[in-house]
């Protein structure tokens, strides 16, 4: 499985458990604003709006708050303005990597960004100079329980229209969709009985790059450090690092 994948899944067991729960909670709130702002606030209607309160309720984020950031997007309370950006640009070993940002200030953003690629032996790219390399997909993440078998899971998913199942997570099994029926799926797989924790978008990559050694521990700081930024909503790599080193992080 690429690195890609599997620090996806990590990142979420995670961010269950973070006791820097401020921050999930800063990065929630923004993607709802500006969701929003963009789409509206009915989320029945407006798709990023329905999957960034998912993930508010995921993260136990108070209903108050919630409502409170939709209603800043729509102009019904005044609030900070953030602008969507995105880098690409080369880790090391010249992994591939795209970031999504939500920021108030970019002169602020951008040279922060450029100066993490460089502390880990990265670059900051062109837009355009790894974007080639990636495919939007869905993401549906159903945690592994005793009460649910994986032929179970594979005959709801393959029901309700998903493209791929991975199963060789210990936590969870993985379903794959296009980006259209993301949202379609997840709700019926509930319907089937399933639990889902997670349900996002992500960006799969074609190939991936092997690191090992110093490039793949560098690699772990520097996805870590993007993590921790106020501004980074998303970051994708298309390194593959063993899992035992991943899961040692």
């Amino acid at each position: 499985m690429s690195g890609h994948n599997k620090w996806s899944t990590i990142k979420h067991k995670k961010g269950r458990a973070d006791a820097k729960r401020g921050k999930i909670f800063t990065k929630i709130i923004r993607e709802i604003t500006v969701s929003a702002r963009e789409g509206g606030g009915d989320p029945d209607a407006n798709p990023r709006l329905r999957a960034a309160i998912a993930d508010a309720k995921a993260a136990n984020m108070p209903a108050d708050n919630i409502k409170r950031a939709i209603d800043r997007g729509t102009g019904d309370l005044d609030g900070i303005q953030y602008e969507e950006m995105s880098f690409e640009g080369y880790g090391p070993g010249g992994v591939a990597v795209m970031l999504e940002l939500l920021t108030d200030n970019r002169n602020r953003t951008t040279p922060e960004i450029r100066h993490l690629f460089s502390r880990f032996g990265g670059n900051l790219g062109e837009n355009g100079c790894v974007a080639w390399l990636f495919t939007r997909t869905g993401l549906i993440l159903v945690p592994r329980s005793p009460e649910v078998d994986e032929d179970t899971v594979m005959e709801l998913a393959l029901e309700a229209g998903a493209q791929d199942l991975e199963t060789d997570d210990a936590d969870y099994f993985r379903i794959y969709t296009s980006p259209e029926e993301l949202h379609r799926v997840k709700d019926l797989l509930e319907s089937g009985g399933l639990v889902v924790e997670a349900a996002q978008f992500e960006m799969e990559p074609s190939s991936t790059t092997r690191l090992e050694g110093k490039q793949a521990d560098q690699m772990i700081r520097l996805m870590e450090a993007f993590d921790d930024h106020d501004d980074v909503q998303h970051v994708w790599a298309n390194f593959d690092i063993d899992e035992d080193l991943l899961n040692a992080e």
